[in-house]
């Protein structure tokens, strides 16, 4: 029997913040990294309506726009190892798109050996239950 594989990734919660003056934000979406699988997920999901209620003058299609960086494999570029493209997508910024502080966690994968494919499917669950827990919460 295999040990458990317990792989330590990184996440941080990306932001919608109309007035950064006002330091008011929204949870949208979120980026998560572990570097030993090599493996790098970023997820937004823009709730028109919710958006709106918040901030009725803004433009949900340039903020989509905006904010799909944070899903692409290739910023800021694809040569970069996925913890650089963590480091640069996670990076303080004052902005209306920013990211909270990076958090730690495991994931253990039972019965997982290196050529097994639990340990992604397994850093999958965790970046879903994540994602329902931080930005989709009362949808």
């Amino acid at each position: 029997m295999t040990p458990p594989d317990n792989m330590l990734y990184e996440y941080a919660v990306v932001r919608y913040v109309p007035r950064v003056d006002r330091e008011e934000f929204m949870n949208i979406g979120l980026i998560m990294m572990c570097k030993r699988r090599k493996w790098l997920k970023g997820r937004v999901e823009i709730d028109e309506r919710r958006v709106k209620a918040f901030d009725p003058q803004a433009d949900t299609a340039r903020l989509e726009s905006q904010a799909s960086m944070f899903m692409r494999q290739d910023v800021p570029d694809a040569s970069f190892s996925v913890e650089e493209k963590y480091r640069w997508l996670s990076a303080v910024k004052s902005a209306v798109l920013q990211v909270s502080p990076s958090h730690p966690g495991i994931a253990v994968a039972d019965d997982c050996n290196e050529d097994s494919g639990s340990a992604l499917c397994r850093l999958e669950e965790e970046f879903g239950r994540l994602f329902d827990d931080l930005v989709s919460v009362g949808r």
